[in-house]
């Protein structure tokens, strides 16, 4: 007789421990999914910033609501009356209808949380243009230098020998090209590799939409040249490789692009960051 209720509040127990497991769960889920969604804003999002006390709430509001699915009470489904008696074990489920009612409501509304929430975070399935726009935002003119973003060269020296354009970036930078006025730039040594880049530039099919023109490729003879085409130019967005260029126009230029394959320190919140242009984009290069 005193064993019985010396068990109760271990089943109670291990029931308590089964439902914070499963919100715990929920809640690594779901900042998971913040973590991930941040990275297709067009600003940079520490995940530090998902602590952030807006971020707590909200979070704090979901598990208030997944919480409350989880202690709602469940219709217990209907079973049809056995005559046979039930089995001497005194720790079987099935002697005990009560604590099998208890876990099949459990798991009922455990499996419609789980639903809401893969549900809620299913992933979006974003066109180019979408994610195009998206990350541009208002931007209406674009400078880009070639070099190390179309390019797979990343020296003036190299274009002397050959000029390798990027399959990935054309695709990107011609979809920017159609709501955007796009000017590329870039430093070369001599009038041969001038001749080289835009021999190559057309052979990709960058000017054959007409969308990009030749015209608007430039090219000049030293780094600060291309520092100078930008001011003169006023873009909305700047892309390039160059931290010091970079770190001039930080001052004049509303958005810039820093493509480097490290993740720079950020020098000031108008500047972003990314291995490529193509995974700024949502990952593209991936696909």
């Amino acid at each position: 007789m005193a064993s019985a209720p010396a068990t109760a509040p271990a089943a109670g127990s291990g029931a308590g421990g089964g439902k914070d497991d499963e919100l715990a769960d929920l809640l690594r889920r779901l900042v998971d999914a913040l973590a991930r969604y941040a990275d297709r804003l067009p600003f940079d999002l520490d995940r530090q910033k998902l602590r952030s006390l807006t971020t707590l709430a909200a979070i704090s509001v979901t598990i208030l609501i997944a919480w409350k699915m989880l202690r709602a009470p469940q219709e217990q489904p209907r079973r049809p009356h056995r005559r046979a008696a039930p089995s001497s074990s005194n720790t079987s489920s099935r002697s005990r209808p009560g604590v099998l009612a208890t876990t099949d409501a459990c798991s009922s509304g455990d499996s419609r949380v789980h639903e809401a929430v893969n549900q809620l975070f299913q992933p979006v399935n974003l066109t180019l243009e979408q994610l195009v726009r998206h990350k541009l935002s208002e931007g209406r003119r674009v400078t880009c230098r070639l070099l190390g973003v179309i390019l797979e060269e990343t020296t003036p020296e190299e274009l002397q020998n050959h000029v390798t354009v990027r399959p990935s970036a054309v695709e990107v930078l011609l979809e920017i090209a159609k709501f955007c006025d796009v000017y590329l730039m870039e430093h070369v040594l001599d009038d041969g590799s001038e001749e080289k880049v835009l021999s190559s530039l057309s052979e990709a099919g960058l000017f054959a939409s007409g969308v990009l023109i030749k015209d608007k490729v430039l090219f000049c003879s030293t780094e600060n040249g291309r520092t100078s085409f930008v001011r003169q130019l006023e873009p909305d967005w700047h892309i390039d490789t160059s931290p010091e260029i970079v770190h001039q126009l930080a001052r004049f230029i509303r958005y810039q692009l820093h493509i480097s394959p490290q993740r720079p320190e950020r020098i000031a919140s108008n500047i972003f960051s990314s291995p490529s242009l193509e995974q700024y984009f949502g990952g593209l290069d991936q696909r």
